[in-house]
Order: C-alpha cells, then structure tokens, then sequence
C-alpha cells in the first residue's frame, strides 16, 4: 500500500520546519541595531535570544564576546517569552516526528492512522508554540531597549522563525487528517462486528426459536413419507417374500439395513 500523500506532505514539512526553528532559535540575529553613537559608522550589533554579535561590515569581522546587555534587552518579557517558547517547540516537534515516524511506517504495507494523526496534532501544536513567540517579538521589536538615535531593523532569524512555524502548522494539519481514515476504519470494524452471528455456543434459545421456522407435525410425517431413512426390522412385512422360504435361516432379517 503506498503512502497517503497527506502523511508524506506531514513527514517532509515537519523536519523542515525543525531546521528551520532550530537556527532561529540559536542565531543571535533576530534583531539588527546599527548607526549606534560612539561607535564605527559600519558596525552592525545583531541581537538575539541568548547573546549579542557585533559585526564590522567593512572587515566583515564579527565577534559575540564581552558584550555586556546595558540597557536590559534580555529582561524584557518579548524575549523570556521566546527563551522559553522556542526550546519548547522544538522539543515538542522532534517528539511529534518519533511519533509521526512510528505512524507512517513506510516499512509496512498499512500505516497505523491514530499515531500518524497524534504525530501531526503535535507538529501543529509545536508550531503554534513558535509562531506566538515569535510573532510576540516582531510586534515589540521596535519598543525593545535600543541605543539612542539607533535604527533597529528585523533580522533573518524571524524569517525563519515564521517560515519553520508555517511548515510545521501546515505539516500538522495535514497529518491530522489521518483521523478521518481511522474512524472510518473503526466504523468499519464496528458494523461488521454487528452484522457477524455469535458462536453457536453463544446464541440465545429464545433468538434462535424467533428466527427458525416453526415446524408442524403434518409438514414433517409428510417428509418423512417421502424421505424415508434408515429402519431397523419392526414387522415381518418388511421382509422380502423370498427371505421366508429359504432353509438355512431362523430369523427374519430386515432388507432395508
């Protein structure tokens, strides 16, 4: 049996979206601060969830040491918020793939649909998880603690945040859909288990008595008549004329046995 798209679709988008959140939630870049004062007219400070990097744009020299956060950046909620969201997706993704692997089974002819479907339903969730933080900090971005008179713009980790939190929402929806093919097969089994008759040792007299015909003795003598079966010797008219008059023999036998 080939693998429903659905749960292909899900099993693609959802290690992609991992990726995806994993170098967003990593990369100090979710946010950019340049033309700060009392500093190189080229330096470019990328500020992300865990450390600052400056970097030099006419050396392309970048170093993330010694930055000491001044002005309260990593205190502000916006960001605890994404410190723990963040983590949180990503382990809730990577449970969500062991579980959407296990469903699939692409070693199997028949995939196992309610694992399938709990897979996607927390890819979905995972996805959620990171799309708040991240949406969360894009809307505070320009209300963060900056330098003074400094241009703060958005940097490529929200990108990927939002892309990774898309993928994993989309491959989650999808998987979910493996719901619909398990209750119909549970449906399935459950009118053939209602149209199936009991074991004979299991039936009811009073059941079997309302289904069986009744039987009257005029109906059966009448098949009797006509279906004879097997007789034992009861009269001497059952025996052959030709049986009496032979010598050796004492006793009547039945020709019918």
């Amino acid at each position: 049996m080939r693998t429903p798209v659905p749960m292909i679709v899900g099993i693609v988008l959802g290690p992609c979206g991992l990726v995806l959140n994993l170098t967003s939630m990593l990369a100090p870049s979710w946010r950019t601060v340049s033309q700060i004062r009392g500093t190189p007219f080229d330096l470019v400070q990328h500020q992300g969830l865990w450390q600052f990097c400056n970097e030099f744009q006419s050396s392309t020299m970048s170093t993330c040491q010694n930055i000491e956060d001044t002005l309260g950046y990593f205190s502000q909620l916006p960001v605890q918020v994404a410190k723990g969201l963040m983590p949180a997706s990503v382990v809730v993704t990577a449970v969500g793939l062991v579980v959407t692997s296990l469903g699939v089974r692409c070693w199997q002819d028949i995939p196992h649909y309610l694992l399938a479907g709990i897979g996607g339903l927390l890819l979905f969730l995972s996805g959620l998880l990171s799309l708040i933080a991240v949406s969360w900090y894009n809307y505070e971005l320009y209300d963060l603690p900056a330098p003074a008179e400094s241009l703060a713009k958005v940097s490529y980790c929200l990108v990927l945040g939002y892309l990774g939190s898309c993928l994993e929402i989309i491959g989650g929806f999808s998987l979910t859909l493996s719901f619909v093919q398990c209750c119909k097969e549970r449906k399935l089994k459950k009118a053939t288990m209602d149209y199936s008759y009991p074991p004979s040792s299991q039936k009811d007299p009073t059941t079997v008595a309302a289904i069986s015909p009744a039987i009257d003795s005029r109906d059966f003598q009448m098949y009797h008549h006509r279906n004879p079966g097997p007789r034992s010797y009861s009269n001497s008219l059952d025996v052959l004329e030709n049986e009496w008059t032979r010598s050796n023999i004492t006793l009547p036998c039945d020709s019918d046995l």
